[in-house]
This record gives structure tokens, C-alpha cells and sequence, in this order.
């Protein structure tokens, strides 16, 4: 498929999305939604005990990841005056975020949509219709199955982490209410679509089913590359650039004020993530041992890259690199945790620190846009690189796990070999930057004309804490 069929499909979804979203609230997608169709017979699917426990679990850890863990990290990496505003921020986006998801958000991320399903799942499951104790999800292995709120409970800690990652972009000087606003636009119009694009298929007793676009394509992401970290990235860029500089950047101190707490962050998503990447596996298995042992290698050996090149560069590692690093190489191995092996994902480690070193030392300074946490630089770089490594790296003969049939495909080519693989991953990485990109671009656009996306000067300069909302982190 051709770059500019891919344009076009994504833009005839932005149409298709819009044409279904009108009805959307008056629930009147019947005619949008699969006919009353008779489901081909499925075997009878059993909840696994020992999977739900590890599912509830890991739950619970994604949890961590945003509250305390993501508030803090980036809590620490901000102004004294602005450190309960960011705390507040991704509290609240997390709370407004798990409601939004119950009321359609899992509807649209892991249902039929019918005529739409190549970009977006229908409403047939909206405010949870149909979800009860009694429902199931059947994870990856045929008839073995976990409770349906389980899983529901689970992406919803996914819906609710995401949008939390893009306000680091442009902190300090956004508007409490803006925020608020943005994050109900951006996952109806950008994450719920994504999700559906990526991870939604008809299960291992429906193989053959209908499927979103980019898993159409072949693409692979095991937990959230493109779903949470390409998608975030790339929307976090584009809001530091339309909310404009911090007032004095470039000129005053806006050093982070508690590299301490952003350690702490940073260590509690080290650890929530494995419930992010070893959970996606959905059941506790090799393959969530495999994403577990990534997840503690791949992150090593960023940390270690990322302070080499420091070294080398400034003559100095610091903690802030080094937490960098960290993040980076959680980033970099999500969409590859249970694909790859765990030399396949050390080498992903080492490769990613440079290269978003680079965007975040050089890139960022040479174009002047001001991203607060370097969400661009880490998130958005690190899920590309991510994305296109788990193509290279899933090769069996480079230690991967091996998604389809590789034993007659040349290394460089061939229907089943690496070419083909990491085609279809770019593809999902251009396809996912278009969509958040310019929808993002759309919907600041809409906040901006609604409740304004910027404080004004006198706010930002006395602090957010105080000024958005009236209290104040620490007192003489």
C-alpha cells in the first residue's frame, strides 16, 4: 500500500468517524452497526483463575503507573509553583478518562463498527450494555477466557494514562479547563479510533475476522507503541507548539525543581509497567514472562546508553538523563515486550537513548519549541524507533518469538520475512502520526476558540498552583 492510499484511508476515516460520532450520543448507530447477524459457532470459552489474578493485578499496576507514578515524574520535572497543577492535571485526566471510557470508550475501541470498522468499533457495547459478571474476553490462547470487566478495567487504566502523558509537553501554561476539555475530545476523535485500529480483531476463535486498519495491515504492537506512545507524543508536540513558549523560555531558570520526586516517578513506572507490558499478554504465561524480563532488560540498557552518551557528550551522567533513559527504554520495548527476545530488546535499549538524546538536546533546541517534559523527544521518538525494532526484532533468527511462518522467508524479504514486517509496522507508525497529528491540531484549535488553551502572563508568572487553583505545594 502506497503512502498516499494511506492518506487516503486515513482521511476517509476522519469522514467516516465524524459521520458516525453525530448520532453517536443519541445511540442511533443501528444503521451504522452490523446487521443482526447469527455469529459463527465459537468453542466454549472458561475463565482461568490464575489469568484473572495476574489481569487484576496487573490492573492495579497500570494505576500506579499514572497516579502516583506519572504525576510525580513529571511533578518533579516542572517549577516549584507549578507542581500541584501538574499533579492535578493527571489526577484529574485519569478520573475524567476512566468515565469516558466506560460510557463509550470501550464501545468504540473493541467493538463491530459495522461499515466503520476499519477505524472505529460501533456503540453496541456503550455504558457497558451487556457487560456483566457473567461476560467473558477470551484472551490469546482458543476458548481460554477472563471476565469481561477485567479486560474492560484493564485498557481503562490504558484510556486513562495516555492523555495524562501529553500535558508534560506543554505544562506551566495551560488552562485547568482546557485540559479538561481536550482530554473528552482526543479520546472520542483520536484515542478510541487508534485503539480500535491497533488492538481490535475477532479473537484466536475468529482469527479471520474483521479487524481495524493497522492490525489489517500486519502491524504489530503488543501494548500500546502506537496506542499510547506515538499517539501521545505526537499530539504532545503539536499542543507545545500551538500553546506556544513558556513565558521567559530561553531566558529565565526553568530547571527542574525536585529531580528527587521525578526519581520516585520515574521508579514507580518502571515498576507499574509491568503490569502494562507483561498484562497485555493477557494471560500468565511464557509470553508474560517474556514481556517481563524485556521490560527489566531493555530498560537497563537505556538507562546505562543514555549516560554513556551523556558522559561523552557533557562529561557528566546525570539523574535526569538517566530517568530519561529509563522511560525511553520502557517506551521503546512496549510494542515489542512479548514479541522479541530479551538480547533483541537490550539492543533496542541501546539504540533508543541516542536517538532521543539527540531529539531532545539538538532537535528540540535547533527548532525552539518548548515541550516542558520532552514528551516528543522520548515518547513520541522512542515509540517510532519501538515500532519499527519489534519488525526487525520478532525474526526468530534474531531471538523473536516469530508472528507468522519465517521458515521460507528470506532475512531482507519475502512474503513472511523482515521486509514485509517492518513495512507493515511503518505503515502504522505513518498512519498513527497522521491521525493524532492533525486531528490534535484540529481539536486545540476547538478548545482554544471555546475556553482559550493559554493563562494569561500574570497567571503563569505567579504560578499555576496558586493561580488555577489556589493552594500552594510549599510555604515559607
Amino acid at each position: 500500500m502506497s503512502l498516499s492510499k494511506i492518506s487516503s484511508s486515513v482521511a476517509k476515516g476522519w469522514l467516516a468517524l465524524g459521520v458516525a460520532l453525530a448520532p453517536a450520543f443519541a445511540f442511533a448507530q443501528e444503521a451504522a452497526a452490523p446487521a443482526a447477524e447469527t455469529p459463527a459457532a465459537a468453542p466454549a470459552m472458561t475463565i482461568d483463575k490464575g489469568d484473572t489474578t495476574w489481569m487484576l493485578l496487573s490492573t492495579i499496576l497500570v494505576l500506579l503507573m499514572t497516579v502516583p507514578g506519572l504525576a510525580l515524574f513529571y511533578g518533579g520535572l516542572v517549577r516549584a509553583k507549578n507542581m500541584l497543577s501538574v499533579l492535578m492535571q493527571v489526577l484529574m485526566i485519569a478520573s475524567v478518562g476512566m468515565i469516558v471510557w466506560v460510557a463509550y470508550g470501550y464501545s468504540l475501541s473493541f467493538t463491530d463498527g459495522g461499515s466503520l470498522n476499519s477505524f472505529v468499533g460501533g456503540f453496541s457495547k456503550a455504558f457497558l450494555s451487556g457487560v456483566d459478571v457473567t461476560t467473558m474476553a477470551e484472551s490469546f490462547s482458543k476458548g481460554v477466557a477472563i471476565p469481561e470487566l477485567v479486560f474492560v478495567c484493564f485498557q481503562m487504566t490504558f484510556a486513562a494514562i495516555t492523555p495524562g502523558l501529553i500535558v508534560g509537553a506543554f505544562a506551566e501554561r495551560v488552562k485547568f479547563s482546557a485540559v479538561i476539555l481536550f482530554t473528552i475530545l482526543w479520546l472520542t476523535f483520536v484515542y478510541f479510533p487508534v485503539a480500535h485500529m491497533v488492538w481490535f480483531w475477532g479473537g484466536p476463535s475468529a482469527y479471520d475476522g474483521p479487524t481495524g486498519l493497522i492490525f489489517g495491515f500486519g502491524a504489530i504492537d503488543f501494548a500500546g507503541g502506537t496506542v499510547v506512545h506515538i499517539n501521545a507524543g505526537i499530539a504532545g508536540l503539536i499542543g507545545a507548539i500551538m500553546v506556544g513558549k513558556r513565558t521567559g523560555y530561553g531566558k529565565d531558570m526553568m530547571a527542574p525543581h525536585s529531580m528527587t520526586l521525578t526519581m520516585v516517578g520515574a521508579s514507580l513506572l518502571w515498576v507499574g509497567w509491568f503490569g502494562f507490558n507483561a498484562g497485555s499478554n493477557l494471560e500468565a504465561n511464557g509470553y508474560a514472562v517474556l514481556a517481563m524480563i524485556n521490560t527489566f532488560v531493555a530498560t537497563a540498557a537505556a538507562v546505562i546508553s543514555w549516560s554513556i552518551v551523556e558522559t561523552i557528550t557533557r562529561g557528566k551522567a546525570s539523574i535526569l538523563g538517566a530517568v530519561s533513559g529509563a522511560v525511553a527504554g520502557l517506551v521503546v520495548v512496549t510494542p515489542a515486550a512479548g514479541f522479541v527476545g530479551p538480547m533483541g530488546a537490550i539492543v533496542m535499549g541501546l539504540i533508543v537513548s541516542p536517538a532521543c538524546y539527540f531529539f531532545v538536546s539538538v532537535v528540540k533546541n535547533k527548532f525552539g519549541y518548548d515541550d516542558t517534559a520532552d514528551v516528543f523527544g522520548v515518547h513520541c521518538v522512542g515509540g517510532i524507533i519501538g515500532a519499527l525494532l519489534t519488525g526487525v526484532f520478532v525474526n526468530p533468527a534474531l531471538g523473536g518469538a516469530g508472528i507468522v511462518d519465517y521458515s521460507t522467508a528470506d532475512f531482507a524479504a519475502g512474503y513472511a520475512g523482515t521486509a514485509t514486517q517492518l513495512w507493515a509496522q511503518f505503515k502504522g507508525v505513518i498512519v498513527t502520526l497522521l491521525w493524532s497529528g492533525i486531528i490534535s491540531a484540529i481539536l486545540y484549535k476547538v478548545v482554544d476558540l471555546i475556553v482559550g488553551l493559554r493563562v494569561p502572563v500574570e497567571a503563569e508568572r505567579e504560578g499555576l498552583d496558586l493561580a488555577s487553583h489556589g493552594e500552594a505545594a510549599y510555604h515559607s
